[in-house]
C-alpha cells in the first residue's frame, strides 16, 4: 500500500543509536550507546526540527534535557507522550530550555496535570484512555510544529511507525553487541506476524562516521492500524 503523509501533521523523523544487534539499551536500561561524534550529529538534527518527541518511559529512565548544546543552533520544543501525566515536575526538562508540551489523555489525574502546568508545561489532551497519536500530531501541526524528531523508546517508535506516522528514519549503528532478550530494541510493540506485513523503507543515504555507520531511510509503506499509543 502506498504511503501518503497527511498535510495536517508534521513531517516526522525517527532517530536513534543502536548496537549492531539492534539494541538501544541494555537489559538494565543503560542507553549510553552514542559516541561524542554521534551526539553532535544528534544535536545538529535537533536544531533543524521544530520539536523533539519522546515517551514517558524514556523520560523516566533517562531524565533527558532534550536541548541543543553540542553544536550552534536553537533548541526545539519538547513533546512528552504521557497518557497518565506521570512526568515528574522536578524533571530536568523543566530546568532550562524552550516550551514543554505534555500530551495526556482525558482520564489523566487532575492533580498531576495541574502540577505539570505549575511547573511550566503546556498540556494537550489527545484521546480518552490512550493517546491518539494522529490527533496529537494534528494538534502540534496547528501550533506551528512542522518537523518533529522522534527520539522514542521501542514502544513509542512502534506505535508511530506502525500507524504510518513516521516519514524518515536515521539510525546510527554502533560497533558493539550487547545481547539480552530483555534489552530494548529500536522498535518493540506487538510487531507483525508475517514478513509481508513489514514496514518498507528505501535507503537514501549511508555514510561512515568514524567507526560507526549512519543509515537514513525513507518510509514507503506501512501496515495500517489504530492511531493509539499507551
Amino acid at each position: 500500500m502506498a504511503r501518503l503523509r497527511s498535510k495536517e501533521r508534521p513531517l516526522v523523523t525517527l532517530v536513534g543509536a543502536m548496537t549492531l544487534d539492534g539494541k538501544i539499551a541494555s537489559r538494565t536500561g543503560d542507553s549510553q550507546i552514542s559516541s561524542k561524534e554521534d551526539l553532535k550529529t544528534l544535536h545538529r538534527l535537533r536544531s533543524r526540527n521544530d520539536a523533539i518527541m519522546i515517551g514517558i518511559g524514556t523520560l523516566l529512565q533517562d531524565d533527558p534535557r532534550l536541548t541543543v548544546r553540542l553544536v550552534n543552533g536553537r533548541s526545539p520544543m519538547r513533546v512528552i507522550v504521557d497518557s497518565s501525566a506521570r512526568t515528574p515536575p522536578t524533571a530536568r526538562i523543566f530546568k532550562k530550555g524552550p516550551t514543554i508540551i505534555i500530551a495526556v489523555t482525558k482520564s489523566a489525574p487532575w492533580k498531576r496535570v495541574e502540577a505539570l502546568k505549575r511547573a511550566g508545561a503546556r498540556i494537550l489532551r489527545a484521546g480518552n484512555n490512550q493517546i491518539n497519536l494522529l490527533t496529537l500530531l494534528t494538534q502540534l501541526y496547528h501550533l506551528g510544529i512542522k518537523r518533529i524528531l522522534l527520539e522514542g523508546g521501542g514502544n513509542l517508535n512502534w506505535s508511530m511507525i506502525s500507524n504510518g506516522l513516521v516519514d524518515n528514519v536515521t539510525v546510527t549503528v554502533a560497533p558493539m553487541v550487547i545481547g539480552g532478550s530483555h534489552a530494548t530494541t529500536l522498535v518493540e510493540g506487538d510487531g507483525v506476524t508475517k514478513i509481508k506485513q513489514a514496514i518498507n523503507l528505501i535507503l537514501t543515504e549511508a555514510r561512515r562516521q568514524s567507526n560507526e555507520i549512519v543509515l537514513t531511510y525513507k518510509v514507503t509503506s506501512t501496515r495500517p492500524r489504530r492511531s493509539e499509543s499507551v
